[in-house]
């Protein structure tokens, strides 16, 4: 039985924001930790660490912190959708979320999103938009068979050149 899922977190941007970074919709972990990306195993800290040469990010605070040092805005494509658990597969009845919250309020250069369903979520719903969009590979730990963290990070880098 699926779940219905109304997106818990407010979108983390600043006016200094220059790229955006869109998931699908926060999974059961990442609710529970109330932050994205929040999977022990996914690799979206650790690989965003990395690209900046900066130290593990632990906390909510300093993984917020990390994002507007480096100008990064991220949210979900999805506002709310019927789930079974994190399987994308299962979305039924997606509703997307209003990007104009932030990119109106921003400079955004290019948006990115993560994984395959963000993609087609945002092609759906967003492909009028005139800004850059660039679809770079999931992170989630169910990823990890066809990624590797250096090749993840590999994909990853492009966003360097937005900043």
């Amino acid at each position: 039985m699926p779940d219905i899922i109304i997106h818990p977190f407010e979108p983390i941007f600043d006016a200094d924001s220059r790229i955006l970074i869109l998931g699908t919709m926060p999974s059961p972990m990442s609710r529970k930790a109330e932050f994205y990306y929040g999977h022990p195993q996914n690799r979206f800290w650790r690989i965003m660490s990395g690209l900046f040469g900066e130290p593990p990010l632990c906390s909510a605070a300093e993984k917020a912190a990390f994002l507007h040092r480096h100008h990064i805005a991220l949210w979900d494509v999805l506002n709310s959708c019927e789930i079974r658990g994190a399987e994308d597969a299962s979305i039924r009845k997606a509703v997307p979320n209003d990007l104009r919250r932030v990119l109106d309020f921003c400079q955004i250069a290019a948006i990115f999103t993560n994984g395959k369903t963000a993609g087609a979520y945002y092609r759906k719903y967003f492909k009028d938009n005139p800004i850059p969009w660039i679809g770079l590979p999931s992170t989630s730990p169910a990823n990890c068979r066809n990624w590797t963290f250096e090749t993840l990070s590999e994909a990853y880098s492009v966003i360097l050149k937005y900043l």
